[in-house]
């Protein structure tokens, strides 16, 4: 038997948009394709330059009597303060985060709120993505193994994801769920960055509050403009620049051994920046403190077969 629609838990769709008036109307789309009931769209133009903002009028003007929707168009004040405005605006008890240029894909919802409601010391939740390009076609059947190269097996375990989250950050896309109630313990998104979601789930995977299903919940959408997957050096400098303060400022949330490999991990930031920059001597170095660093870690880490060990 299905569960009747007043049953089931509200889930809000946040989803921030910036200069994305060629896909912002397939994100909103597939809210509505996804058959779970109890959904709503809160939805933030951030200072769009485009026309993103006109889009999502229309969209709403359209398809905005099948659901509830809350629209809001503002100056720009950047991805984390946009998180953070949405989540508050937000009515429902789950938050699933859905950035303007890629979509949800059915069955998602449904799939991760039960697994959040069947595991209650979980707070967030994360699945698998498939990855197309500008047009929509697909490019890779999973965003963690094939985009990121990611063992997702690690992924089975607290001990795992922790090594996982800090080490290969696999995370990106449509593929979050939380509890809206998380925030009020984990906290909100730092504002100010541009790696915010590193920071998050650095955060929640910190407290053991981090499930996985292996799942393709949503579609992840390359193309030119990703922050993540830019070539432009100096960009790319001060990313790695922002990643390497965020994982020392966060090390001090985790027990060892996930602290030293954190710490490991700054260091291997901190060569990927100094060989960008040619600087070898400064690469060499991080490359010594970060294998001494790692090697200390794996000395207090469990064998890869017990991280591996359930499925």
């Amino acid at each position: 038997m299905t569960t009747p629609a007043a049953a089931k838990p509200l889930v809000s769709v946040l989803i921030p948009a910036y200069n994305h008036e060629r896909f912002v109307q397939r994100c909103l789309d597939s809210v509505l394709e996804d058959p779970y009931p109890a959904k709503e769209i809160v939805v933030i133009d951030d200072g769009s330059t485009d026309r993103t903002g006109e889009k999502i009028a229309e969209w709403i003007k359209a398809q905005g009597h099948l659901l509830r929707v809350e629209y809001v168009q503002r100056e720009n004040r950047g991805i984390s303060a946009a998180w953070n405005e949405l989540a508050a605006r937000a009515r429902g008890e789950f938050l699933r985060l859905c950035a303007s240029d890629d979509y949800l894909l059915p069955g998602g919802l449904e799939a991760q709120v039960r697994y959040l409601q069947m595991h209650p010391t979980k707070r967030a939740v994360v699945g698998d993505s498939i990855v197309v390009d500008q047009y929509g076609n697909k490019l890779h059947d999973s965003g963690m193994r094939d985009l990121h190269h990611a063992d997702k097996r690690l992924y089975s375990s607290d001990e795992g994801i922790r090594r996982a989250v800090i080490s290969q950050w696999a995370i990106g896309g449509p593929v979050a769920l939380l509890h809206k109630s998380a925030l009020e313990t984990i906290g909100r998104w730092t504002e100010g960055l541009r790696i915010d979601d590193w920071d998050f789930f650095l955060r929640v995977a910190a407290c053991d509050a981090l499930g996985f299903i292996d799942v393709h919940v949503g579609a992840y959408r390359l193309h030119g403009n990703n922050v993540s997957k830019t070539r432009h050096t100096a960009t790319r400098i001060v990313n790695l620049t922002e990643s390497c303060e965020v994982a020392r400022r966060r090390a001090d949330l985790f027990d060892e051994p996930h602290r030293t490999l954190l710490k490991a991990q700054a260091h291997y930031i901190c060569a990927k920046i100094a060989f960008l920059q040619k600087r070898m001597f400064v690469l060499a170095f991080h490359m010594l403190v970060y294998l001494a660093l790692l090697a200390v870690s794996k000395l207090r880490l469990p064998p890869i077969g017990t991280l591996l060990e359930k499925t």
